[in-house]
């Protein structure tokens, strides 16, 4: 039954890719539909027997990779933190295939786009119940790949190429960074197995390594590893641009990357290697300052971002930097709670947008919408539902979670706490702004588009309703279900699967503050909630003073463009490297010492003395006798006195001479 969880999606990859010329698009999607639904039932089994009776299941298939000193075999992991990974991936890829079967349907390449879901889907399976960092890393990749083919899925399209191609080599930075800490890991732990390097990471704690000069501790360099690879998946500041730029794929893609797949998975890996984490301080503390500073940056963006799913992507950044500097807090189960809530909610927001987007003629331009709230009174209410789950608002699934990690930063008591529930707080109200925003200029204000356009506005049809509706009761009820199971007080539903030192437990802490300190950020939102609402609905003409005003143009520009990110490392990263590679590697070595030293050279060298050669031959026997003689006699006296020879020249001198002359041929 476990191993089905992750070969359906396979199984339905294999079908819609293979078959999906004689099954058509249609077969395709009900093929790939069925596989993922099915993964989704065994994975609510596995939930009741893991999470809930604490069975955790181990499965060794076989050895992968064998050598005389060290065995690595196939072998899959299902915990709790396992599980409840699984039911997120699994009901929302579910609900996203539900969904592509209609928005996609009109596309001729609709099995190519169903195959590639499924291809997703089994990679993050494949992620999250491995058994070892060699296999997760399988997985890492995997996702990486299918976010380039589905980002890239409108290859004709020069945007779509760019932005798949900035995903993928973003991404390559933090994979480095990953690849290096399980070298690492492997060096000094002789394994790569969970079981071995979290059991050993205590004996560890106290020794040194020296990295460029420096003497850091071995855990602090691992984590500092882990957490780079964290920073390109999870979208983190500094890695971040490729995250707003994949909306260029279509909208069920950018639901599955920011709900369930890619960008959670730096949050299940700083989740999974906790007890290694727990023993490095120093990189706890930049992992929490990092995830505050998202969340406030990402949050700030979003403000004044004009395309509908572009706001969205901002959001998730944010909410990444939420659940990253949680887990910087060391409150790894509250970090996972808030993955697994924000999943539905941020799944809810995207195929909202993309119903919008659906009905109005595929414009993402929220500045040329509004007056859809009578039009579209079902996708009105669910983006209404995600929104304000997002925001935080009382008793939806975001407050259950959102408002929990701003506690636990102020219980802390420490610097890094106290610095994070700042930027975190003022993030809650920039998140309350923009999302009142989005739904003002989309459904509330007065039309602001083309007459044709919405004359055939219609609502969604049933395949793109259902998942609307499902993810909005999930988005409303999840978090009041789960919480008291997940991070209630006593409670044991996590077991072994994440590890917090007594020390670093601040559940407790947060439990016992003041009222006023819990409804700081509750006063945010409502502020920019109130703020939004206001000038976007009645004082429309105030704000459209303040953005013409030079501090309000300065302001915008700034923020619209995304705090210059892009254009910093273009102009001032980007470009000076590709110089330098073109005129050093590629004019100087490429071109130069390689074609010199390489075939060409050597072609070269070898016709210009066979010149000389055929000049001195006139065709008579005996001249080619005299020329084979001659030079067997000198081949047989260099051979013979070799000895003597290196008395008098270094054999280095023989060989730079004989290079030299080689280039001097060539270059005549």
């Amino acid at each position: 039954m476990y191993l089905l969880i992750i070969f359906f999606p396979l199984i339905g990859t294999f079908f819609a890719g293979l078959f999906g010329r004689w099954i058509g698009g249609r077969g395709a999607g009900i093929v790939t539909l069925t596989c993922v639904f099915f993964s989704f039932l065994l994975s609510c089994f596995a939930f009741y027997e893991v999470a809930l009776n604490k069975a955790i299941c181990l499965i060794q298939i076989q050895p992968w990779i064998m050598t005389e000193i060290h065995t690595l075999n196939w072998g899959f992991l299902f915990d709790t933190l396992t599980c409840v990974m699984l039911i997120v991936v699994t009901s929302i890829s579910t609900l996203v295939h539900l969904y592509s079967t209609e928005y996609m349907g009109q596309d001729p390449h609709l099995a190519r786009f169903m195959s590639y879901l499924s291809f997703f889907t089994f990679f993050m399976l494949i992620l999250v119940t491995a058994d070892n960092l060699i296999q997760m890393f399988v997985g890492w990749e995997g996702v990486g790949l299918c976010s380039y083919l589905l980002i890239n899925f409108w290859y004709t399209r020069i945007q779509a190429n760019k932005s798949a191609l900035k995903a993928m080599i973003v991404n390559r930075i933090g994979d480095f960074g990953l690849a290096l800490a399980i070298f690492a890991i492997y060096y000094y732990f002789q394994s790569l197995e969970y079981s071995v390097i979290f059991s050993l990471a205590p004996t560890v704690t106290n020794e040194t390594l020296n990295f460029l000069t420096t003497k850091i501790y071995v855990l602090d360099f691992i984590g500092f590893f882990l957490f780079i690879g964290a920073v390109g998946k999870s979208a983190q500041l500094g890695l971040h641009t490729w995250l707003p730029d994949a909306m260029e794929g279509p909208t069920p893609v950018s639901a599955l990357i920011h709900a369930a797949t890619m960008v959670t998975a730096g949050v299940f890996l700083l989740c999974r290697c906790s007890p290694m984490l727990q023993y490095a301080p120093n990189v706890s503390f930049w992992i929490t300052i990092l995830g505050g500073m998202t969340a406030f940056f990402a949050a700030t963006t979003g403000l004044l971002q004009n395309d509908l799913k572009r706001v969205i992507a901002y959001s998730t950044c944010s909410q990444l930097g939420y659940m990253i500097f949680a887990a910087g807090l060391s409150s790894y189960t509250v970090s996972m709670f808030h993955l697994s809530n924000h999943a539905f909610f941020k799944a809810l927001l995207f195929l909202g947008a993309g119903s919008v987007i659906h009905a109005f003629s595929d414009e993402q331009d929220m500045r040329k919408m509004g007056g859809l709230v009578n039009l579209l009174p079902l996708t009105y209410a669910a983006i209404m539902i995600g929104s304000l789950a997002l925001m935080g608002f009382p008793f939806l699934t975001g407050f259950y979670s959102k408002d929990v990690i701003l506690e636990l930063a102020y219980g802390s008591f420490t610097f890094e706490g106290r610095f994070v529930h700042f930027l975190g707080s003022l993030a809650a109200f920039f998140t309350a702004y923009y999302s009142i925003r989005l739904l003002s200029l989309t459904f509330l204000r007065p039309t602001n588009g083309s007459r044709i356009v919405y004359e055939g506005i219609h609502e969604s049809p049933i395949k793109m309703a259902a998942p609307l509706v499902i993810l909005s009761i999930a988005s409303i009820f999840i978090g009041y279900i789960s919480r008291d199971m997940m991070i209630g007080l006593g409670t044991d539903f996590w077991g072994n699967s994440l590890f917090i030192l007594p020390s670093k437990q601040y559940i407790l802490e947060s439990e016992w503050l003041e009222t006023n300190i819990k409804l700081i950020p509750l006063f945010f939102s409502f502020s920019g909630a109130f703020l939004a609402f206001f000038q976007y609905n009645y004082n429309f003409e105030s704000l459209y003073l303040l953005k013409t005003s030079y501090i309000g143009r300065t302001l915008y520009t700034f923020l619209n463009r995304k705090w210059f990110f892009d254009k910093v490392y273009n102009e001032y990263i980007s470009q000076p490297i590709l110089r330098v590679s073109y005129s050093q590697t590629y004019q100087g070595m490429d071109r130069g010492l390689l074609e010199f030293l390489g075939p060409q050279g050597i072609a070269s060298f070898i016709n210009k003395w066979s010149s000389i050669f055929m000049g001195a031959s006139l065709g008579f026997i005996f001249h080619y006798t005299f020329l084979t003689l001659s030079f067997l006699i000198l081949f047989l006296f260099i051979i013979s006195n070799w000895a003597w020879i290196l008395l008098f020249l270094d054999e280095r001198l023989l060989i730079i001479l004989f290079i030299s002359i080689i280039i001097l041929f060539i270059i005549e």
